[in-house]
């Protein structure tokens, strides 16, 4: 009598689940799948072999294609950073069938692309969704439509119904957008044509478009300023002699400018060493290090004066001010850097007040903060004071509270209060936890995931709670943590639709 395996295979189900050329792990879940049909459990056998669909047939391929798979030497590994095509989207892109429940009444007999010339058909084909043979859509080819629109290929696309006894044809005219046939960069010499048009992003072929020559144009005048050449001026032009869809480029790219030194003037209660340490840019090292990271970056620059002052607006100083000032050799290659600092006095903290609060008392928030009247104004302090209060409230449920810092001068000399404004929101208390696991599901279990987080259903939702359990599902190992091949895991608090109906 023939086992459990031979009769769903005498059924025809098992042969397009199990070919002969099964590998190691196949083989072991052939034999699993038997050992439960042994004991009558069928259709938890029928579940796993359509587990196997997925683990068996992409092994053979590739060891099809590349003459080995797994095995070394069998083919070169994919691209750090590259995501695999999800086997639905390949089918699609190659006219395949489209997994989806289609509807309609009539049959599209045929589907024709009229209108394009650098454009091919199979390219334009591939973003359809009206396909041969497929029920007639009119919201699908409305969608059609829309995606030949979002390629930027196209000024615009127009479509035409012609019914039949055959079934309909669906006929989409295309405008073709002129397209680029060459880009020149002339007068460059600091940096080659590759890296120019790695950032202009403007390639023969790519659709003929003032705006995104003109985007190119400025993206090229920034690259130019972050490597040195401030004095850069770059122009566009479409069209030279003969060629009315050729792109140039003049460029004028001027003398690449490097830091000979920086200096801060004015500074009395921070050192110099201090302040030279927490900007960004850098002047030249000793020997061969004259020519290694001190281009000179006028925006990187303005931004360190942007850092200078908000480092002593955090010491207290609140109303000090930096300025900076540039100095050229004769060359004017190099230059030096001053920045000029006003410190100005140091405030101190006469109040602290908290408005806002209604569920909290004020002496529980005030038992939370480090700052005290009397003390010399922190901004890093006070920025840590206003956590604990969040998390405070975060502990109580009030997950969505907010606490936003005020600084108000007073009339006595060098003194400041600092007021908190709290906005609670509501209370919130853990309805269901649900997972959701992308990939392949079957590979984890609910409960596996549900032991790692510490929130139960009727608690109040801990905020601290919530980001320690984030943290320890991303160290768990279990999950894909790379968001260049999946979204990372998190943990998302979502309100009730009834909940959301009410307000």
């Amino acid at each position: 009598m023939p086992s459990g395996f031979d009769k769903l295979r005498y059924t025809g189900r098992v042969d397009r689940r199990f070919p002969a050329y099964l590998d190691p792990t196949a083989q072991r879940m052939k034999t699993r799948v038997e050992a439960l049909i042994h004991v009558g459990q069928k259709s938890i056998a029928i579940a796993v072999l359509n587990l196997v669909v997925h683990a068996a047939l992409p092994l053979h391929d590739a060891k099809a294609q590349f003459g080995g798979g797994m095995s070394p030497g069998g083919g070169a590994p994919m691209a750090p950073g590259a995501e695999k095509q999800k086997f639905r989207d390949y089918i699609h892109n190659q006219d395949g069938l489209m997994i989806r429940r289609e509807k309609g009444d009539a049959v599209v007999a045929a589907v024709k692309v009229v209108g394009n010339q650098a454009i091919s058909s199979h390219r334009i084909h591939q973003k359809l969704q009206t396909r041969k043979n497929r029920f007639y859509d009119y919201e699908t080819v409305l969608g059609d439509v829309r995606r030949l629109n979002d390629m930027g290929s196209f000024d615009h696309v127009t479509f035409k119904i012609d019914e039949g006894e055959q079934g309909v044809t669906v006929t989409f005219t295309v405008n073709e957008r002129p397209t680029v046939s060459k880009v020149i960069y002339h007068g460059n010499r600091g940096l080659n044509d590759r890296e120019l048009s790695g950032r202009a992003g403007i390639e023969p072929n790519d659709p003929l478009n003032e705006f995104s020559i003109e985007s190119s144009r400025r993206r090229l005048i920034d690259y130019y300023r972050e490597e040195g050449f401030n004095q850069v001026s770059i122009t566009s032009q479409i069209g030279y002699e003969e060629d009315d869809r050729l792109i140039l480029y003049r460029i004028n790219e001027g003398p690449k400018e490097r830091i000979e030194s920086i200096t801060v003037e004015g500074n009395s209660v921070v050192s110099d060493a201090r302040l030279l340490k927490i900007i960004n840019s850098r002047g030249p090292m000793f020997g061969v290090g004259s020519y290694v990271s001190n281009v000179a970056d006028l925006r990187k620059i303005d931004g360190d004066v942007d850092v200078l002052a908000g480092y002593y607006h955090n010491l207290g100083f609140l109303t000090a001010t930096v300025g900076r000032r540039l100095e050229y050799d004769e060359s004017g290659k190099w230059l030096t850097v001053h920045f000029v600092v006003n410190e100005g006095p140091r405030f101190k903290i006469n109040d602290i007040k908290i408005v806002g609060n209604e569920f909290v008392t004020e002496d529980s928030l005030r038992a939370r903060l480090e700052l005290q009247s009397g003390d010399m104004f922190n901004g890093t302090v006070m920025r840590r004071d206003v956590g604990e209060l969040i998390y405070g409230y975060g502990e109580l449920g009030f997950i969505y509270a907010e606490v936003d810092p005020k600084t108000v001068m007073r009339d006595e000399a060098n003194t400041v209060d600092l007021i908190y404004d709290v906005s609670e929101g509501d209370r919130w208390k853990v309805g269901q936890i649900r997972v959701n696991i992308e990939g392949e599901p079957h590979l984890m279990r609910e409960t596996t995931m549900l032991n790692l987080v510490d929130l139960r259903e009727g608690d109040w939702i801990d905020r601290r709670t919530l980001e320690l359990n984030r943290k320890r599902i991303e160290r768990s190992q279990l999950l894909e943590t790379n968001p260049q091949i999946a979204d990372p895991p998190d943990i998302k608090v979502v309100p009730r639709d009834d909940y959301l109906s009410s307000l």
